[in-house]
């Protein structure tokens, strides 16, 4: 058996599901179904992130910590 991952348009969406309801449960079986969210949507999607990001990309360079100082 292969699993796929497709992310599909929204003006085909009813239209692909149609078809997939069309197999048998022996031939296809959904496993998930989600709603795509850009990066950028999922990040204003969670209160407060945005104003967080804001307020952070003003703080002085100091405060930043660089890839170089952290311990991986």
């Amino acid at each position: 058996m292969q699993t796929i991952t497709l992310k599909i348009e929204d003006s085909i969406n009813d239209k692909f599901l149609w078809l997939l309801n069309h197999f048998s449960e022996s031939e296809i079986e959904i496993l998930d179904e989600a709603i795509y969210q850009t990066d950028d949507e999922y990040l204003k999607s969670i209160k407060g992130m945005e104003e967080s990001i804001i307020k952070a990309s003003k703080d002085s360079i100091e405060n930043y910590v660089t890839e170089n100082k952290l311990d991986w």
